[in-house]
């Protein structure tokens, strides 16, 4: 009886004696050169600055020892690998690698948060993988045909966008299920908000009051609260921009009453460029049914981007700040990415987004 009260305390000391005003992060590099160092990077300071390195044992073990109260990001670097874990005060983390693999699949133990971005990974991973063997199949098959490279895409790419659909669907659903967890927020971060905006949005909402002094979380719900107030469904916000002349200003609330397209593009932009035959296309044929366009560039030459609009026969109205993505509409609309587009109904709510080609088409067939 006394052995075993001398055996528990043993253990309340041992338990006791844990660090809890830091976090080890230790780990085996397999192929790695041995001369090199592995570094320790924060994502909330500069990223491109390491808070800690330390070279390798003949092992090609290491260990860093570091403090994050809250459960944070960081990255292990080693050569032209790095790997993302999720740490704080108390963790004893444990990451084994083999640096030579290029799928940069690795283990790691010791911490719940740690291990759920782990889990995340390896989910993400088995999806790629199979998006890859489709991928060099794809490759193989176009190099025995090569001119049959756009008959064997359009064989190919059902079974590619399944599997990329599938992906997406695995990591949002890693995401809610873990929404307590930065692993959570890692994954809704991995998505594409022009495909799952709706979703980023509902997933910001639940996590507003979470991993409070986190800033990577704050810029993330703060960008997503922006986002929903552009959403389908929401009154569009208002605004005035500069016409093309310079010499006049456009107020969204002049084109009331009307079905809008708000396309914004930009001379230098060969998607939209591409994208402009369908526009016009559109415009020309419902124009006379209550339908108008305002496109809103991002160019700062505003010679490229009137002879643009020359060459492409953009006959509608346009408009620009000549500031690229730092325009305040630009902003406002939060556009991170064209050609994007909104679609308003004639009290001005958004019916629909980045609608292009044939999809443009259906919608205003039916619409209007």
């Amino acid at each position: 009886m006394k052995r075993l009260s001398y055996i528990i305390m043993l253990c309340s000391a041992f338990m006791a004696c844990k660090n809890k005003d830091s976090f080890t992060i230790s780990g085996t590099f397999k192929n790695v050169d041995l001369k090199g160092k592995v570094y320790l990077y924060g994502v909330q300071q500069n990223s491109n600055t390491p808070v800690d390195s330390t070279v390798l044992s003949e092992k090609g073990e290491f260990k860093f020892e570091h403090e994050s109260p809250e459960a944070d990001f960081f990255r292990v670097a080693a050569g032209d690998n790095e790997y993302l874990l999720i740490a704080k005060n108390g963790d004893d983390i444990e990451i084994e690698a083999d640096l030579a693999d290029p799928s940069l699949t690795y283990n790691v133990s010791g911490a719940r948060e740690a291990e759920k971005l782990h889990e995340l990974n390896k989910t993400k991973n088995e999806y790629v993988i199979k998006i890859n063997r489709i991928q060099q199949q794809f490759d193989k098959n176009v190099e025995a045909q090569p001119d049959k490279r756009d008959m064997i895409m359009e064989q190919m790419r059902p079974a590619y966008m399944a599997e990329v659909e599938a992906m997406n669907k695995a990591v949002l659903k890693f995401a809610q299920e873990n929404s307590e967890s930065l692993a959570g927020f890692f994954a809704i971060n991995m998505l594409n908000p022009a495909e799952y905006e709706r979703e980023m949005v509902a997933y910001a909402d639940d996590i507003k009051d979470r991993f409070k002094g986190n800033q990577v979380v704050s810029d993330f719900v703060s960008k997503m609260a922006g986002l929903k107030k552009v959403q389908v469904g929401q009154q569009a916000p208002d605004f005035t921009l500069p016409a093309l002349n310079g010499g006049e200003q456009i107020k969204l609330s002049d084109f009331k009453g009307k079905y809008l397209l708000i396309d914004f593009w930009a001379s230098w932009c060969m998607p939209c460029r591409e994208e402009n035959p369908n526009v016009v296309k559109a415009y020309n044929k419902y124009k006379d049914k209550n339908f108008t366009i305002l496109g809103i560039s991002l160019d700062k030459d505003a010679i490229a981007w009137k002879k643009a609009i020359e060459d492409d026969g953009l006959t509608w109205t346009h408009g620009g700040e000549l500031k690229d993505f730092e325009g305040p509409v630009v902003r406002m609309y939060q556009i991170n990415s064209i050609p994007s587009s909104f679609l308003l109904d004639p009290n001005g709510k958004i019916i629909a987004k980045n609608l292009r080609g044939a999809e443009l088409e259906a919608f205003l067939s039916k619409t209007l």
